[in-house]
């Protein structure tokens, strides 16, 4: 048993919101509270003096890529304010690469260059002895010189895929953009490390997960991440909760199984079905009502209609697998309520439970949608940091739609619940980012304005944290044992230096955790 004390505790427990003393038995808060604790348990527990300190639940990012982050963190950085910076790290790394191996990078997009597409044969110029694949921001656009198209098999006569594109140059051979699904043709051919590999990869990234104060993620990586996630957790290394996501095209396996949501372990426990409904901001492929503006033939992909979304439900529901979507246009949100609309109905017929069904990313909802979420039940999980990093191309695109576009308080007062993530290596996981996006709209230079870009959705400290504790928690069906330092929950919990609640909210941009526990054990110190 140990005791932390002098500390300036918000525990997100009703009964006791401050406090200045917690009392942690193995792994699990014995109790909360002030100093007469010390004298009840203080002859059979260790001491620590916090010296003022400030503690808070350990925090979740709801939605990441983990593997990909872990392995990102290997590529070249490509996200830089010039195509000129990108091209040269791309150089500095392919100049250190023996010839034939590939050159893998990710963050590019060109909203933050000239607006237009970068093309293969500047990444030829640079790079002329290795296949080199560059995978965007957004992650649903990629950038491939000729190397790596010519290894996939690519050329003027191959076909998009369903739904994915091949953009071609002016003589009708593939240009190396490739959106969305045809993306996956260069990608199933680059080598990747076995299971093992994985795990190690995602072992040595835990550190930095910590240093940012998370203690949980909800992952959305496929079955190698799976695969990977067991090992550590099997031999005691997966020092981390993990919600994990079913993909789609796993679905009949899973449900052959019998496979429920909220099966597994302490550290390891199934999430939702996780398809995708439409495509992303930065390459123009996210699913809309309206054409982008100045683009009047391109209302982005949509990749099923409310209809398919409600069969494939139907059948999670059978189960107990509760299902979430990847939605960010407008028209795809619409059909994914209507799909849910079924669901909930089918659910209530049926005598199923109501399962906890999320959209994630909720980037932009049309009006008449806007309360819905709320009305159904449906989770939205976003990612604060994205209103940020997207608001000039959403202006650019989207025009006057974006009143509702990264619409937290919106939802927030519909009802619904707000579970807030990265959408890492998309972003940064660092949820300090996300908390001074979520309570200031402002970029890390201020920009637009002190009051920040439309200010009407800002949130509260208080909702921007919950975001990340006690929706998460909810999201992953956790609330009784995570996201608020309760008697009966989990140890988990960060040690800051500065009150969130009080310091200025620029602060948040430089703020990292003190110390990061789980489960009692201390896994991170300064």
């Amino acid at each position: 048993m140990k005791i932390l004390y002098n500390a300036q505790i918000h525990s997100f427990d009703q009964t006791h919101p401050k406090a200045s003393v917690i009392v942690i038995d193995h792994d699990k808060v014995a109790a909360i509270g002030g100093p007469e604790l010390l004298d009840s348990f203080g002859a059979s527990a260790s001491r620590e003096d916090l010296g003022g300190r400030v503690i808070l639940p350990g925090l979740t990012d709801a939605h990441m890529h983990l593997m990909h982050y872990a392995l990102g963190l290997q590529k070249v950085d490509v996200e830089t304010t010039t195509k000129a910076e990108a091209l040269k790290r791309v150089a500095e790394r392919a100049a250190q690469t023996p010839p034939g191996e590939w050159v893998l990078g990710h963050g590019w997009q060109q909203n933050d260059w000239d607006g237009e597409f970068p093309s293969a044969a500047e990444l030829d110029a640079i790079a002329p002895q290795n296949p080199v694949y560059l995978t965007g921001k957004s992650l649903h656009v990629s950038w491939a010189n000729t190397a790596a198209l010519r290894l996939a098999g690519l050329s003027a006569g191959s076909p998009d895929p369903i739904n994915g594109k091949i953009l071609k140059d002016e003589n009708g051979q593939p240009n190396g953009i490739l959106l969305e699904t045809a993306a996956e043709l260069v990608e199933k051919i680059i080598p990747q490390p076995d299971v093992a590999g994985i795990a190690e990869v995602i072992e040595a990234a835990l550190p930095n997960l910590w240093k940012f104060g998370l203690t949980g993620v909800h992952d959305f990586d496929y079955r190698t991440a799976f695969m990977a996630l067991q090992i550590l957790d099997n031999s005691g290394r997966l020092k981390l909760r993990v919600t994990k996501s079913v993909p789609l095209d796993l679905l009949p396996h899973a449900q052959a199984l019998g496979l429920r949501t909220g099966f597994g372990s302490a550290h390891l426990r199934i999430g939702s079905v996780k398809l995708f409904m439409d495509g992303a901001l930065g390459p123009r492929t996210a699913a809309m009502f309206q054409p982008y503006l100045n683009e009047p033939e391109n209302r982005g992909i949509l990749n099923m209609d409310g209809e398919q979304f409600f069969e494939y439900g139907r059948q999670a529901a059978e189960v107990g697998l509760s299902m979430t979507a990847h939605a960010i246009g407008d028209r795809a949100m619409h059909e994914i309520l209507d799909g849910y609309e079924q669901l909930r109905n089918y659910e209530r017929e049926r005598g199923l439970p109501a399962l906890r069904h999320r959209i994630e990313h909720v980037q932009i909802i049309h009006p008449d949608d806007a309360r819905r979420l709320g009305k159904l039940g449906i989770i939205a999980s976003m990612q604060p940091i994205h209103a940020t990093s997207d608001m000039l191309a959403a202006e650019k695109y989207w025009g006057e739609r974006v009143n509702l576009a990264y619409a937290w308080r919106t939802q927030l007062e519909a009802g619904a619940t707000l579970a807030f993530g990265s959408d890492a290596p998309v972003e940064s996981p660092n949820p300090f980012w996300g908390l001074h996006a979520a309570v200031t709209r402002r970029r890390t230079d201020g920009s637009p304005a002190a009051e920040g870009w439309h200010p009407e959705q800002r949130l509260t400290m208080r909702e921007a944290l919950e975001g990340y504790t006690i929706g998460a928690a909810y999201a992953a069906g956790l609330e009784g044992c995570v996201g608020r330092l309760s008697p009966g929950h989990y140890a988990d919990l960060i040690v800051l230096e500065q009150d969130p609640f009080t310091c200025p909210p620029d602060d948040l941009l430089t703020m990292q955790s003190a110390a990061t526990m789980l489960g009692g054990e201390w896994l991170w110190q300064a």
